[in-house]
């Protein structure tokens, strides 16, 4: 079996040298040109062992109007780390022939969701989580997409559940969110959820 290649860009050319955590909003254009001219695909498995890069991760906030897709991981994934967290991220590693993050994108898009639809992705900024060990070595883009009242779910269903919530129904299980859906969610409703 081939080991996974993966997106990568070395911590040095990311803003502020990822010497942050949150939402980072400007910028975005910036390092998507950067991403373009010095990401390079390497081992995955060499990657996560490695915090001077960083895995470039796409990861879709999908809301229908104010409500947001939420998902929860069941003991089926192969992550024990993720086992009973709320998230409301689609997203995963880029890989060759994915075409650049929103070719990844989109490709995550099918493989994760059942939509007989396509949405507009529209990017909203950098995320980044230095407090894991699974957040040093990785980075965000976030979109944000609409399903505009069309259905959708989960393909995984013995791995996933899923359904869109309003921001209060979110808010209500924070505490059990992965670290980057937290950061999001807050970033996103600080001025309007207590």
């Amino acid at each position: 079996m081939t080991p996974e290649r993966v997106l990568v860009v070395d911590r040095a050319v990311i803003p502020a040298g990822a010497a942050w955590s949150g939402l980072r909003t400007e910028g975005v254009d910036a390092f998507l040109a950067t991403v373009a001219v010095h990401g390079r695909f390497e081992d995955r498995a060499a990657a996560e062992q490695d915090a001077t890069r960083k895995q470039v991760i796409p990861y879709l906030v999908l809301r229908d109007g104010e409500r947001y897709f939420l998902m929860r991981r069941t003991r089926a994934g192969a992550d024990a780390r993720l086992h009973d967290r709320y998230s409301i991220g689609v997203g995963g590693h880029l890989n060759p022939g994915d075409d650049g993050p929103l070719g990844g994108l989109e490709r995550e898009w099918r493989e994760e969701l059942h939509a007989d639809f396509l949405p507009t992705f529209r990017v909203i900024g950098l995320l980044n989580d230095e407090s894991t060990d699974v957040g040093s070595v990785h980075i965000g883009i976030v979109y944000s997409a609409d399903a505009a009242g069309r259905p959708v779910a989960v393909r995984e269903r013995d791995k996933l559940s899923g359904a869109f919530a309003d921001p209060v129904e979110v808010a209500a299980v924070v505490d059990g969110m992965e670290s980057w859906s937290r950061l999001v969610f807050e970033a996103l409703e600080r001025p309007k959820v207590p």
